[in-house]
């Protein structure tokens, strides 16, 4: 089985362009567009990634809006409502689904096919597949906050950010920091069944952190030091913080920053195009 639009990219750029390394700038643009173009047309017929990463996140909210118990203020959540307390929570939801499952399976999946070796015996590396992958992900990514935030705001009467450029960052550094984990379950799975298991067992551990089951400020102190700590846990604490105090303090950006590197170092060390 093949994967017609990525072998239709590859074809072309073997035709279009000199059997040689490097390829000049407009050529390079080129075909990095059209592998774009087609990743962008396989997301659209296989909308798993915008299920899971939009949809999902997008029907809690409306329900956990609707429900009246989440609209009471409580003083344990330090007088706001539970439901202002779990909208960053959804749109952690929203990006984890996204870079720990929209990512590596995709990836995975076309190791598995060949595409990545086909594209390797062109001018074009394979590695603008996995370039194009991480910006389709990064605008659903996007997408979802966008998504997330302005519904909460404008249907559900959820107070505007006290600061909007920490919100910003705050969204930019989760992604930052959760996409390479995508990128290394991607690395180290040798099928997509597996990626989907990996991806999954990482999921569900990093979301109770984040606060899903057990809001953040109802969690023991261990549970609550460990959350700081996990890269769900410390951009649920930099949204959260943007939306209710100002603008982020420095130690949940730091982790997440220390995530991106991390993460992105091992990803691409340990990544295998076949």
């Amino acid at each position: 089985m093949n994967s017609p639009s990525l072998s239709a990219v590859s074809n072309a750029a073997s035709n279009s362009a000199p059997r040689s390394w490097p390829l000049t700038n407009p050529t390079r643009r080129a075909a990095f567009g059209k592998i774009v173009l087609n990743e962008a047309r396989l997301t659209w017929r296989r909308p798993v990634g915008l299920i899971g990463g939009v949809g999902i996140p997008l029907l809690l909210l409306v329900i956990f809006g609707e429900l009246p118990a989440f609209k009471q203020h409580q003083a344990s959540f330090g007088g706001i409502t539970i439901f202002d307390a779990y909208v960053p929570i959804l749109a952690a939801f929203g990006l984890a689904m996204l870079a720990l499952l929209g990512v590596p399976i995709p990836l995975v999946s076309y190791r598995e096919l060949g595409v990545l070796r086909r594209l390797s015996t062109t001018p074009v590396p394979p590695s603008l597949v996995l370039a194009a992958q991480a910006v389709i992900q990064m605008v659903i990514a996007v997408t979802t906050a966008v998504v997330i935030f302005v519904v909460s705001v404008a249907a559900f009467g959820v107070p505007a950010p006290v600061s909007p450029a920490g919100l910003v960052l705050s969204v930019a550094v989760a992604i930052a920091g959760l996409l390479p984990i995508g990128l290394l379950i991607a690395a180290v799975a040798r099928t997509s069944n597996a990626a989907s298991v990996i991806g999954r067992l990482t999921f569900f551990p990093l979301m109770f952190f984040a606060g899903l089951w057990l809001p953040r400020a109802l969690m023991p102190t261990l549970l609550f030091d460990i959350s700081n700590y996990t890269p769900l846990g410390a951009a649920v604490e930099a949204m959260q913080y943007s939306m209710q105090t100002g603008f982020p303090p420095a130690a949940p950006l730091l982790v997440l920053a220390g995530y991106a590197l991390v993460f992105g170092f091992l990803a691409r060390r340990f990544f295998r195009w076949e």
